[in-house]
């Protein structure tokens, strides 16, 4: 049997730079998980002391504190601010950018509608950096715009890991029902070249494995897209949850893997279905 990787997966810039912040500051905590990845963040935790703050009343005064790749919320932000910590802002760029526009759209009189999962920590974080949320929604499907107070005037942004193709949805939707629509598009490329790369690889492989956390958005997207190419598509953390049976008679298994997973984990699980296939 062949193994093969997408041409693109694993790692993003905003991932692979919060690791290497959170690796330069030893004996830190991360305040939620820094990823979505819980053997890389037991890594973190073994190798560098960085320990994990999952409550904001359980963070303690005078203490380094690394913001996690998803943000927090602003309201968050400002007391560990207040309590005088040492604040190691890990943020992703590409999450920052929709919380800024949230922050001047609803400024400048827009209703802001925010196109994610109201669950997923970016969001919370993104909408709460609305002037007045109130005035600020977060849809996952255009039949949630139906009976929303929203002004003639309205902004849209994306959680970062969503489709484009759902996007574009919430755009048209928008547009027939409003007289001013202002989106930015705010999907991380890497995150749709990532789901191009599985689809496409997908469509020709007989066996498809997909690594990744199961509360990676981003991963369970990359699974949901594999599926749809390939019947037999499998989300594993990592090797200890393969199954040999999954390759039996099987001539290409096609490996991608979401952007909190690290280049060890994905060889991991490489050198372990080479082992069943042997």
């Amino acid at each position: 049997m062949k193994i093969e990787l997408a041409s693109s997966y694993g790692f993003c810039y905003g991932v692979k730079r919060a690791i290497e912040i959170a690796e330069k500051h030893e004996n830190s905590f991360t305040y939620g998980p820094l990823i979505h990845n819980k053997d890389e963040i037991k890594r973190l935790k073994e190798g560098f002391n960085i320990g994990l703050i999952e409550k904001i009343e359980d963070v303690e005064n005078d203490n380094a504190i690394v913001i996690r790749t998803h943000g927090i919320p602003k309201n968050e932000l400002a007391v560990l601010k207040k309590q005088e910590n040492k604040i190691i802002d890990a943020t992703c760029p590409y999450v920052t950018t929709p919380q800024n526009i949230v922050s001047r759209m609803s400024k400048e009189g827009y209703s802001v509608v925010i196109f994610g999962d109201k669950k997923h920590p970016e969001i919370k974080g993104v909408v709460s950096y609305a002037d007045n949320e109130n005035h600020a929604f977060i849809v996952l499907d255009k039949t949630e715009l139906e009976g929303l107070p929203l002004k003639n005037k309205v902004a849209l942004v994306s959680q970062t890991t969503k489709k484009p193709a759902d996007f574009l949805k919430i755009v048209n939707a928008l547009i027939l029902t409003h007289r001013e629509v202002r989106v930015f598009n705010t999907i991380c490329n890497a995150t749709f070249e990532n789901q191009d790369a599985a689809s496409e690889l997908a469509k020709r492989a007989d066996v498809m494995i997909v690594i990744g956390g199961r509360h990676s958005s981003n991963s369970k997207m990359l699974h949901s897209i594999s599926e749809q190419q390939c019947e037999d598509s499998y989300l594993i953390e990592n090797e200890t949850e393969l199954d040999k049976n999954w390759f039996k008679n099987k001539k290409l298994c096609g490996i991608s893997a979401g952007a909190s997973t690290p280049d060890w984990i994905i060889q991991n699980v490489i050198n372990k279905i080479k082992e069943m296939n042997n």
